[in-house]
């Protein structure tokens, strides 16, 4: 007869407490779990708000707060929607048009997100001395730019 050892429920294993199935009551509060409920389309774009990402960075990022078997194969539909791509850094950023749906309260979000979004949407609300500056050198003809510098 060979008698197997008990478990030692005295000290449980470290890897029992991240398979503990939790409350209803803590699942409210765990932001993770509010994501998760999120449609899989905006966790994108919630992402993307804040900074440009790798497709495996992206990834990586969404798989840690839980993707739905159903949601793993749409994410090059919903990069494409949603996303441009910069070749040159291999990467996508948000399209513009899209910085006004965002919610600054999204649950995903920590505090510093949160006021780095604001940073973000008030640079895109505000236009930049440079782009006026930019767009009004263009709009002059070549003649009109190089007649003040024989002057």
């Amino acid at each position: 007869d060979v008698r197997r050892a008990k478990p030692n429920t005295l000290h449980p294993a470290p890897e029992d407490k991240r398979t503990k199935p939790m409350k209803p009551a803590e699942r409210e509060q765990n932001p993770c779990s509010a994501v998760y409920q999120q449609p899989y389309r905006d966790r994108v774009i919630h992402l993307l708000a804040l900074r440009a990402y790798k497709k495996p960075e992206l990834l990586a990022r969404l798989q840690r707060d839980g993707v739905m078997q159903k949601d793993k194969g749409t994410l090059a539909k919903i990069l494409q929607q949603v996303a441009k791509w910069n070749a040159k850094e291999n990467s996508f950023s948000l399209k513009e048009h899209l910085f006004q749906t965002l919610q600054t309260d999204w649950p995903g979000y920590t505090e510093i997100d949160r006021q780095n979004l604001k940073l973000i949407l008030s640079g895109k609300s505000a236009p930049s001395k440079n782009t006026t500056n930019t767009s009004q050198a263009t709009s002059l003809g070549p003649s009109e730019r190089e007649a003040p510098a024989r002057s």
